[in-house]
């Protein structure tokens, strides 16, 4: 077993040793920059493909670049032989996968963009291959050996093809400007989606609990229970938002007031909490569940300059997994 260890830090160390590599030749390379700006004017999608193991890779580079802003997609090179060369347009780019560069199913593509004028984009050990030779732009990924003790198993080599693609892609979503609402969009399922919504895709914006200040606390009671949110909002003559009052007001009252009459009969402006805290819709839902924890507080009115628009409950948040 001690063996065996030692083989798996070995191939720990190829590895971080292969990228460490690639990373300090990366400034002095002008193909990188190349291949970038062939990518950045393309009007239309960037086809990867690749046979075996880097078939693998390339499907993960493909989901990669369509998920930051880069329109992607796989094409497998069997496939490509039996119709789905007519998904490749000449608007299109193509990325092609091969360590030694002279996979024979690559042939068929190689030849369709070369006849078509389609940019290609070749990610391989072996510059000098029949792949190398026949692409627009090579993005070398040369490694010394495989971690593997055949040197046979692709290992290293395709740590490289992928720790390449992936700063293929960190550089194009830079590029672009690409930011995390746009993240967003292509993540709108699962943690990662819950943790990028924002406060009006959260919040509650129908029947919102709201009467004006003049309201008596009888009316204020009534909306209290019927809307069941929690809280009402109290607005001035001009509807914007200037108090609040929440379930927690309502004991509290009830507890230090002499008589339930006199309270029901004062206008809502004689004990609501003035001044709200708010948030605004396009303030991301993480955010705001944030500042509910340090206010100590369940909600927030959601306002648009000082209208209220909606009610963000930590309830809601729960619910859709901000939490």
């Amino acid at each position: 077993m001690k063996s065996a260890t030692k083989a798996a830090q070995a191939t720990l160390e190829a590895a971080a040793a292969a990228l460490h590599t690639l990373a300090a030749a990366l400034p002095k390379n002008p193909s990188f920059p190349q291949a970038l700006e062939l990518i950045l004017k393309t009007k239309g999608r960037v086809i990867v493909s690749g046979v075996g193991k880097s078939g693998h890779i390339g499907g993960k580079i493909a989901a990669t670049l369509a998920s930051t802003g880069t329109p992607a997609f796989f094409v497998h090179p069997t496939e490509a032989l039996h119709g789905d060369l007519g998904m490749i347009t000449k608007q299109d780019i193509l990325l092609a996968l091969s360590h030694s560069g002279e996979s024979k199913e690559l042939a068929p593509l190689i030849t369709y963009a070369t006849r078509f004028k389609i940019p290609l984009i070749a990610l391989t050990g072996k510059p000098s291959s029949t792949l190398g030779k026949a692409a627009t732009v090579v993005l070398n990924t040369l490694v010394q050996k495989e971690a593997c003790p055949l040197n046979l198993a692709p290992t290293t080599s395709t740590t490289a093809s992928l720790a390449l693609a992936d700063a293929l892609a960190v550089a194009l979503m830079t590029a672009r400007g690409f930011k995390k609402e746009d993240f967003a969009v292509f993540h709108p399922g699962g943690k990662l989606g819950a943790q990028l919504l924002r406060v009006e895709e959260v919040m509650v914006a129908k029947n919102l609990p709201l009467l004006t200040q003049k309201a008596t606390m009888a009316q204020v009671l009534t909306t209290l229970t019927e809307r069941n949110l929690g809280c009402v909002g109290l607005t001035d003559a001009k509807g914007n938002l200037v108090g609040i009052f929440t379930d927690g007001d309502l004991k509290r009252r009830l507890l230090t007031s002499k008589s339930t009459q006199i309270l029901l009969a004062q206008p809502a402006s004689g004990v609501m909490t003035h001044s709200p805290k708010t948030t605004t819709a396009t303030t991301m839902a993480t955010a705001a569940v944030a500042q509910m924890d340090e206010l100590g507080i369940t909600s927030l009115w959601v306002v648009e300059g000082k209208k209220p628009v909606g009610l963000l409950r930590l309830a809601e948040c729960l619910h859709a997994g901000v939490v």
